[in-house]
């Protein structure tokens, strides 16, 4: 006979040792986190509504089924270090959205070794009110451990039976055998039968919704995705990961994925395009003028453009670079064109005139493809190309990209004498002293030098005695200390351009100065405070994406304020213009600032100008949820006048991203010979 007896702790202390109850709290804790990061996103025409919350239990679902198909302490284990990993994920993503307003990604991750000298910026990203985050984890890990430690957690293997088999009072051992054996079949058949409906279940509510969003208002989002926030909102956190590392493994895996031929024919047809509007370039006022000129251009850390010609407290912020407008081009509507790979996205657009890629840095993931960069054709000219950065060559994996650059040296950390230090390495009046002596002394001319500055890096934090702008109200905030670094930086850009004339360098170089993305202060009430006046969310998008660019001529010709649009991508273009040296053959898809025609700037998120409107998009990838703006009024018009445009401005991100990720350059080239 065999008797059956309930689990001792039945009642409240049983049902919480129960696998389903378990399970339940489990998924509770972790929707409850998702929850938490969307309220912290403040995402822009976002909402974590009913169906979004069935999408984050059915990825949940979807990431766990597999925990029931383990013996019941196994499922215990697996459940905690699966909610420690996913709380880490959640938090990491919060953290990273408050800077970058992007999520986490394979090739971001792959850049992790990045994180070690972020330092002291991550720590100001930090919150207080973030413990509430991990407050769970508090009754979480102990009764975690209580259950895998404790006689009872041990004993309770069987499912919550005990089984007993007796023969007239004595132990049949054949019997009792047996009824272990069937029991743990029985067992093992639960558990397989409860994660198949798990895994069903998660399909039907994850996968389900999403599948049909790709399929009707969000079509065409897993084929041309412009901006992660975008993939988020109809895919939920979770789930976007899980697409980011399907997309990565299928690019990067084994041979990889092969480009769309419809793709393929686009991108040359673009650039077939291209060619024949450039075909009439020779002919115009200034191409060829500066020949044989020296280059030098400065990227400046977080240099935006709304302080520019603005004082506060009767001090100029930038007094030296608004000295230089008056013998230089100024041009009030310059667009950093930025993505994930902030400082190194600047870099390649204005150095290799491509879009940044939507996800990670193209300098990470894609080091060894081929690009037509600016020192590779300035190399083939005849010049001497140098990049100089006083910071660890390795980060953004700069040495890699700049030797694939066709740089001839790179001037990191190593090679300047560390006699100022500040913040994240030497401070920008060293660096560009000791560059500008290199420029001198040990590159031959014409040159082509690159130089990124560092001093108005995040979180922006000057040492006293190099603090010289009284902020008045702002003193002690983040956005005060802002304005202090550019302070200095500006200085240190007048000590540079003194330096380059008492060289007798100055009057025989091209020399541009541009900023290469915000400073992630977002709060619109400050920028109000500062400049006096309210601020509508044009102000804010072009505040936010505005950055300076400076271009003074050897000569000092053609000085004055251009207001126009243009980006970063249009630099490297300009320059060859200026030079004399064709752009037809090359695979850029900036502007010629020069050849006098009009042009749209096209924003890595989807925005886009024209100088006539401005558009900007909405997180929820919805082309009519968007903004469209008329510039000549500063207020919002019919959206309809942006459609032309943002149709343009999709096609330009795709053809760059298909360019760049099948490195199709290499291939192009490899069949015209």
């Amino acid at each position: 006979m065999v008797v059956t007896q309930p689990m001792r702790g039945s009642g409240t202390r049983g049902l919480l040792r129960h696998p389903l109850t378990l399970y339940v709290i489990f998924t509770i804790l972790i929707l409850l986190k998702l929850m938490l990061l969307h309220h912290n996103l403040h995402a822009y025409n976002i909402t974590m509504g009913l169906l979004d919350k069935v999408i984050a239990i059915g990825s949940i679902l979807l990431l766990s089924f597999w925990v029931w198909w383990l013996p019941r302490r196994g499922m215990i284990a697996a459940l905690a270090v699966l909610h420690l990993l996913l709380t880490a994920l959640i938090y990491a993503d919060m953290v990273y959205y408050r800077y970058f307003q992007d999520f986490l990604t394979v090739p971001v991750l792959l850049q992790a070794r990045q994180v070690d000298s972020l330092g002291e910026s991550i720590a100001t990203l930090i919150y207080a009110r973030d413990v509430w985050f991990f407050a769970d984890l508090l009754l979480v890990i102990p009764f975690a451990v209580i259950m895998l430690f404790s006689k009872r957690g041990r004993s309770g293997q069987n499912s919550g039976m005990y089984t007993s088999s007796y023969n007239g009072g004595y132990r049949d051992n054949s019997s009792a055998t047996y009824a272990s054996s069937a029991s743990r079949k029985k067992r093992l058949h639960r558990r397989l039968l409860a994660g198949s409906i798990t895994l069903v279940l998660g399909l039907s509510l994850g996968a389900g919704p999403i599948y049909y969003s790709g399929k009707t208002w969000a079509k065409g989002l897993f084929d041309n995705n412009w901006w992660n926030v975008s993939m988020y909102n109809v895919t939920g956190l979770l789930a976007f990961h899980g697409y980011d590392v399907y997309s990565y493994v299928k690019d990067n895996i084994g041979s990889g994925a092969e480009a769309d031929p419809a793709d393929v024919e686009q991108v040359q047809a673009y650039f077939a395009d291209r060619q024949k509007s450039n075909a009439s370039q020779h002919s115009q006022a200034l191409f060829g003028k500066y020949k044989d000129s020296n280059v030098i251009i400065v990227q400046g850390e977080a240099f935006m453009n709304f302080m520019i010609g603005q004082s506060i407290g009767g001090q100029e912020i930038t007094p030296h670079f608004n000295e230089l407008m008056k013998e230089s081009q100024y041009y009030s509507h310059f667009y950093h064109q930025t993505g994930q790979g902030r400082t190194s996205d600047a870099d390649f657009g204005a150095n290799i005139s491509l879009h940044p890629l939507s996800a990670g840095s193209a300098f990470v993931r894609y080091p060894d493809h081929t690009y037509d960069s600016l020192p590779s054709i300035l190399k083939d000219q005849g010049y001497s190309t140098n990049a100089f950065h006083a910071y660890e060559s390795s980060f953004w994996n700069r040495y890699t990209m700049y030797q694939n650059m066709k740089y001839d040296k790179f001037y990191s950390k190593n090679d300047f004498v560390q006699d100022d230090p500040l913040g994240w390495s030497l401070s920008d009046v060293s660096f560009f002293r000791q560059s500008v002596e290199k420029m001198s002394s040990e590159v031959q001319e014409p040159f082509y030098s690159f130089l990124i500055t560092l001093s108005s890096h995040h979180p922006y934090s000057l040492p006293k005695d190099k603090q010289q702008l009284d902020v008045g109200e702002f003193q002690g905030t983040m956005f005060g200390d802002y304005l202090q670094s550019v302070h200095y930086v500006d200085a240190a850009l007048g000590g540079m351009v003194e330096d380059l004339k008492n060289r007798g360098l100055w009057e025989k170089t091209i020399f541009m100065f541009y900023g290469d993305h915000d400073n992630s202060i977002k709060d619109k009430p400050l920028y109000e405070q500062f400049l006096g006046r309210q601020l509508n969310d044009l102000d804010m998008a072009q505040i936010m994406n505005e950055v300076p660019l400076l271009v003074h001529l050897p000569d000092g010709a053609e000085a004055g304020t251009f207001e126009q649009p243009a980006g970063q991508l249009d630099i490297t273009p300009s320059v060859l213009h200026l030079l004399g040296i064709s752009d037809e053959s090359y695979y850029h898809m900036g502007n010629n600032v020069y050849d006098g025609s009009e042009r749209t700037v096209v924003l890595r998120n989807g925005s886009f100008t024209d100088g006539k409107v401005f558009y900007i998009p909405s997180d929820d990838y919805i082309y009519t949820s968007g903004a469209c703006y008329d510039l000549s009024t500063h207020e919002a018009t019919d959206i309809n006048a942006c459609k032309a445009g943002f149709v343009q401005a999709t096609k330009r991100l795709h053809v760059s991203d298909t360019l760049i990720t099948y490195d199709l350059i290499r291939q192009f080239r490899e069949e015209s010979h």
